[in-house]
């Protein structure tokens, strides 16, 4: 196994363990892996890959604890934000915005850390999350802290928190697979060398629900906040 596939299988598996465990962030954990083997678009196709795989399955599991009302609202405006993203991964690489996203990751963090007091989003901020979340899932496979700031504002239930993230993130996988496979990003030969990543990826869906399952709700909520603030630094120092 050559680096490129090391690097790969330990990206895959990192990513997608923690992402099993709190509903999103895999991405966040995986592209420094993906990014030191590969250019950002091939680490946006495997990527994609294994989220087609792993969301059916976590969406069948939790579909009972997902707030449906909240992923009929941020359909649209992530469908669009998508499409630019995409569009722009497609035709440049605007390393400026991936660092704006981790200034802003990092100072909502900070807010909620030092108040008690949730910030409510009004309704038109939804749907600007909601896009600048699909936008950002689009660029860089990096949209999950923006929908969490959403759904964490629609909920203080970490269960439903925990769904709504796999519901949010199976829906941009069923936009955002058409549409890279359109536009070149997404391979055959991406396939192929993602059959031999598989084992890794099985391997951190088994582990990573056997560790959710010894987790209260507040360890979850401090695991899902310190993952928002760990992801903001690694955006922003990431070249």
């Amino acid at each position: 196994m050559d680096t490129m596939m090391i690097l790969l299988s330990l990206g895959i598996f990192t990513g997608f363990f923690v992402q099993t465990i709190t509903g999103f962030a895999g991405a966040l954990i995986a592209l420094p892996f993906l990014l030191f083997a590969m250019p950002l678009p091939d680490a946006v196709g495997y990527l994609s890959i294994f989220y087609m795989i792993s969301t059916p399955i976590h969406v069948y599991k939790e579909w009972h604890n997902i707030n449906l009302d909240l992923l009929k609202k941020l359909a649209v405006s992530s469908f669009f934000g998508l499409l630019v993203g995409i569009i722009v991964l497609a035709y440049g690489q605007p390393i400026i915005l991936k660092k704006a996203l981790g200034i802003f990751i990092i100072l909502f963090v900070l807010n909620s850390l030092r108040s008690a007091k949730e910030i409510k989003l009004f309704s038109k901020m939804k749907f600007l999350f909601g896009f600048l979340g699909g936008f950002f899932s689009g660029l860089f496979s990096t949209g999950g802290p923006l929908y969490l700031i959403i759904v964490k504002n629609e909920t203080s239930d970490v269960k439903i928190m925990r769904a709504t993230m796999f519901g949010v993130l199976g829906l941009i996988t069923l936009f955002r697979i058409p549409v890279l496979a359109f536009e070149g990003i997404l391979t055959w030969q991406q396939l192929y060398n993602s059959l031999y990543v598989l084992p890794f990826f099985i391997l951190a869906l088994v582990l990573g629900k056997k560790v959710y399952l010894f987790l209260n709700d507040t360890m979850l909520k401090k695991i899902m906040l310190s993952l928002l603030f760990v992801s903001g630094f690694v955006l922003l120092l990431k070249k």
